[in-house]
């Protein structure tokens, strides 16, 4: 084990994070992941040439980066004070994403997988970063064409954001399932509704994690990790949630990547939503850490002083409602919060909307969902129409 010394050192180099990091509430961030794609909408290697080579518009110096394909390129937004300012935020920073695009003979399109993307024949970024990923994950990582959308909320304690994180967990299948988007994968349809999601959990170090029962037990993960060679810094971490040990965000990173920006306004606005509301109930609670006690999978086990927000569920039936979400999209069933019985999506989602007063996630659930636009629109006229419908237009 490391010496405190060490841990410290750690923290400053970057390879793992500290609890001085959470500090302010409410505070939010998008992170979108994009295909770069070419004058027919096909994916095309173009980071080399938008990210490194051309400069970018003011807006998005030091947020514009390249992934591991040469045709996927994330952009992020300012920290943000509200949500309305995260609206304006995202489309100034879209908009200034295609105009950089087409500026250099590229457009941008948006899904949680290209439905014309086929991995072997796109070129792999040369970051020594990915560079070291390819070689120490292998075929995984060598097909791993995903696109997603990352929110970020700010929360000013780290244990608070740690137990937010935790009673998050119930909540990221609703989320995935409302935002299915990618039923396309290497040429083909896979039947599923969020393929993304499948391909992306083949990964180590990804899925929905186990309860912690503190942030320095999350914060102790990161450092065993790091120490053991597992993963290179605290970014490999790549669950479905996390407390961001740098950002000193809690960070959900379950929705697939979205071409409509009200769309990702509406996850935005969700994930903010919750975020505040189990931070409130983190301070009304005279122990909230009651739940988690016991060691290991503390917090997952069924039934014995289990809370409301997390009730009943060990990471098996998580798991479970996160493959229904990933199979059956809008048509999901999911095991329910007491741990018993089943809820349609519809029903969760209205009751979730309910709770928090939001209305967003109401009209994407009443609304066609992306797998079955993609599916409708492939069958009816082409796939040349699919990738064209998946293109983002300058507002």
């Amino acid at each position: 084990m490391e010496t405190g010394d060490d841990a410290a050192a750690d923290a400053e180099s970057g390879a793992t994070g500290s609890a001085d990091a959470f500090d302010r509430l409410g505070t939010l961030g998008i992170e979108e992941e994009f295909y770069i794609v070419d004058d027919d909408g096909r994916p095309t290697s173009g980071t080399d040439r938008l990210v490194y080579e051309a400069e970018p518009p003011a807006i998005l110096d030091g947020r514009l980066d390249h992934e591991l394909f040469k045709c996927v390129i994330e952009t992020q937004t300012p920290t943000c004070e509200s949500l309305a300012e995260a609206g304006e935020q995202l489309r100034a920073v879209r908009g200034a994403l295609v105009d950089h695009a087409e500026r250099n003979g590229y457009r941008i399109a948006a899904a949680g997988l290209h439905p014309a993307a086929k991995w072997r024949e796109l070129e792999h970024a040369t970051k020594p970063r990915y560079r070291s990923q390819l070689d120490r994950i292998q075929y995984p990582q060598h097909r791993n064409t995903t696109a997603g959308l990352h929110v970020h909320v700010g929360v000013d304690d780290a244990d608070k954001a740690t137990w937010v994180a935790n009673k998050l967990r119930w909540y990221l299948p609703v989320l995935l399932a409302l935002s299915s988007n990618s039923p396309f994968w290497n040429g083909f349809d896979t039947g599923l509704a969020s393929a993304r999601a499948k391909v992306f959990e083949a990964l180590p170090n990804t899925g929905i994690p186990t309860a912690f029962g503190s942030f320095d037990e999350y914060l102790d993960l990161e450092r065993r990790m790091v120490e053991l060679d597992s993963i290179e810094d605290r970014g490999e971490l790549w669950y479905d949630v996390r407390p961001h040990s740098a950002h000193g965000t809690v960070e959900v990173r379950t929705p697939d990547g979205q071409a409509d920006p009200e769309r990702v306004m509406a996850f935005a606005e969700a994930v903010h939503a919750l975020v505040l509301d189990l931070a409130e109930r983190y301070v009304d609670r005279a122990d909230p850490w009651a739940d988690y006690r016991g060691g290991g999978q503390t917090g997952d086990a069924g039934g014995v002083g289990v809370s409301d927000e997390a009730p009943g569920h060990r990471r098996e039936t998580l798991d479970e409602n996160k493959w229904r979400a990933i199979r059956h999209g809008h048509d999901a069933s999911l095991i329910g919060r007491d741990g018993g019985g089943t809820v349609d999506l519809g029903e969760a989602t209205d009751r979730l909307a309910d709770r928090l007063g939001v209305e967003g996630i109401r009209a994407v659930y009443d609304a066609e969902s992306g797998s079955a636009r993609q599916r409708r629109l492939r069958e009816a006229e082409g796939l040349d129409a699919l990738c064209e419908s998946l293109v983002l237009r300058s507002e």
